[in-house]
C-alpha cells in the first residue's frame, strides 16, 4: 500500500474573506481530560455505541428536540442527530460514523471520530451561528456507508441547495490531521489548512484511495462541498491497526488527538464565517 502525501496549497479565492474573519473566531474548546473521557466511552456493540452517543450530546447540552434518531432501513441502530440552530436557512453537516467491526475496540475507526461530535457541538454553541450545524453519528459505515447514504438519499433538493459543508471525520489520533484531499472539496481544504496555520498545528494531505471509501462519498455524489479528515499515513497504515484486533485506545496518541479536536472546533467556527460566502455575496 502506498500513500500520497502532498503538498498543501492554500486556494486563492480564499484570499478575500480572511482578513475580514481572522480575528472574530469564537469558539471555546472542552478540556482534555473531557475529550478523553469521551473517547474511554467505546466498550460495548454498536447498539451501546448509540446509547453513550446519545447521552454524550445530552451531557453537552444537546437535548429535547434537538436530539432525535434516523430509523435507517435494513439496520439495526439509527443514525444518530444534534442540531444546533443557526440564524438562517444554511447548513453545516458534522459527521462521524460510530459502528464498528467485531475484531479489536474499534476506538481508532471510528469511535474516535464519533467520540468527538458532542465536544464539537459544545465548541460552537458558545456564539450565536448564522449556520445551523447538524451533527450526525452515522450508522453501518463499516458494512457501505449505509447510514451516509441513507441521509444523503432522503435529503430535499432544497436541504441539499442549504447544506454549504459536510465535514466528515474517520480515524483520527494516530498522527496528527491529515486531509484526503482527492476527497475535499478545495474551498473546505483551503480553510482547514489556514487555520491549522493559525494554530500554528501541523496538518498534511495524504490520499487513501486504496483503503476504502467513507461517508463524506454519498455527500459529495449530491454536489454538496465535502472534506474528510483522518490521521493515516504508511507507518500505522503498515502496522495493522484497522480491522484488527489492535484496534484499541492505546493506539491513540492523546495530544496529536486533542489537536485535531481543538483545529476541528476552530474550523467549524471559522466556516460559519466563509462557507457559502461566495453564494451569498452573490444574491
Amino acid at each position: 500500500m502506498n500513500f500520497c502525501r502532498l503538498s498543501l496549497c492554500f486556494p486563492a479565492i480564499l484570499c478575500f474573506l480572511l482578513p475580514t474573519v481572522a480575528e472574530t473566531i469564537r469558539y471555546r474548546p472542552v478540556s482534555q481530560q473531557v475529550v478523553e473521557s469521551r473517547l474511554k466511552r467505546y466498550a460495548g456493540n454498536d447498539r451501546q455505541r448509540e446509547e453513550a452517543l446519545k447521552q454524550m450530546f445530552t451531557d453537552a447540552g444537546c437535548d429535547g428536540a434537538h436530539l432525535s434518531e434516523q430509523a435507517v432501513k435494513f439496520t439495526r441502530q439509527p443514525n444518530v442527530i444534534c442540531e444546533l440552530p443557526g440564524s438562517s436557512d444554511e447548513v453545516i453537516i458534522v459527521g462521524a460514523h460510530f459502528d464498528h467491526v467485531s475484531l479489536g475496540d474499534g476506538v481508532v475507526d471510528n469511535w474516535s471520530g464519533a467520540s468527538l461530535l458532542p465536544s464539537l457541538y459544545e465548541a460552537v454553541k458558545v456564539e450565536p451561528r448564522r449556520h445551523c450545524y447538524i451533527f450526525i453519528g452515522f450508522t453501518d459505515e463499516e458494512k457501505g456507508e449505509i447510514g451516509s447514504r441513507y441521509y444523503a438519499e432522503h435529503m430535499s433538493k432544497q436541504e441539499v441547495a442549504e447544506t454549504d459543508a459536510m465535514v466528515n471525520m474517520d480515524t483520527l489520533g494516530l498522527t496528527h490531521t491529515e486531509i484526503w484531499a482527492s476527497h475535499s472539496d478545495a474551498r473546505l481544504t483551503g480553510a482547514l489548512i489556514y487555520m491549522a496555520k493559525q494554530l500554528n498545528l501541523p496538518i498534511s494531505a495524504v490520499n487513501v484511495e486504496h483503503i476504502g471509501s467513507t461517508d463524506s462519498v454519498q455527500f459529495a455524489a449530491r454536489k454538496i462541498p465535502s472534506i474528510t479528515v483522518h490521521s493515516l499515513n504508511q507507518e500505522n497504515w503498515n502496522a495493522h491497526i484497522l480491522h484488527t484486533s489492535k484496534d484499541r485506545i492505546s493506539e491513540i496518541d492523546m495530544d496529536d488527538y486533542y489537536e485535531t479536536y481543538k483545529l476541528m472546533g476552530a474550523y467549524l467556527a471559522f466556516l460559519d464565517e466563509v462557507a457559502g460566502a461566495k453564494r451569498a455575496g452573490a444574491k
